[in-house]
């Protein structure tokens, strides 16, 4: 991939050859293996066996999860936050999972609609819980730095399934604890 990298300095306008430039293909290509590695990994593997048996029901949220994908439509980065909340159902998931569930599918070509449905509904099918809300707040570089440039614009994206989706009191609980 390497190859790609120095192509793309050449036809910018740049020397590939240069000092500052000589290792950027490949550090450019070990990063973007890096930033879409989520095409390399399975659901099944990044849950590992940490779903346990519990027998409450009370509203669990992960908020505040740090998420860094790329924009499929300009290959530009987005980033923002992720909150996650779902009722179980008899089966909980570790904690660090949701989060590496929330890396698995911003490590990919993404836009942030998509990446919120993935995350929800990779939950409901995992650990069939009662209900799963899933907000994601995103700056996207697209908006910020090309375009229309506006750089205090946020975009908000939701998924409610299941109770949170059916029950007004329970996605109005969750947006409330999650500050929303």
């Amino acid at each position: 991939m390497n190859g790609l990298y120095k192509d793309l300095l050449t036809k910018i306008g740049e020397n590939p050859e240069r000092e500052g430039l000589l290792d950027t293909p490949d550090r450019a290509a070990k990063a973007m293996e890096f930033l879409t590695q989520g095409y390399h990994q399975k659901l099944e593997d990044v849950v590992n066996d940490a779903i346990f048996t519990v027998e409450d029901n009370h509203m669990i949220i992960v908020k505040d999860i740090e998420l860094y994908s790329l924009c499929e439509h300009h290959m530009l980065p987005f980033f923002g936050k992720c909150h996650i909340g779902y009722i179980p159902e008899g089966k909980v998931l570790g904690v660090s999972k949701l989060a590496r569930i929330v890396d698995l599918f911003a490590r990919r070509l993404q836009i942030q609609e998509r990446l919120t449905t993935q995350v929800a509904e990779s939950l409901m099918n995992t650990i069939v819980p009662e209900g799963v809300g899933v907000v994601i707040e995103a700056q996207h570089l697209c908006m910020m730095m090309r375009g229309i440039e506006k750089q205090n614009s946020c975009m908000v994206t939701s998924a409610m399934l299941g109770s949170f989706r059916a029950d007004a009191s329970t996605r109005n609980e969750f947006l409330k604890l999650i500050g929303k």
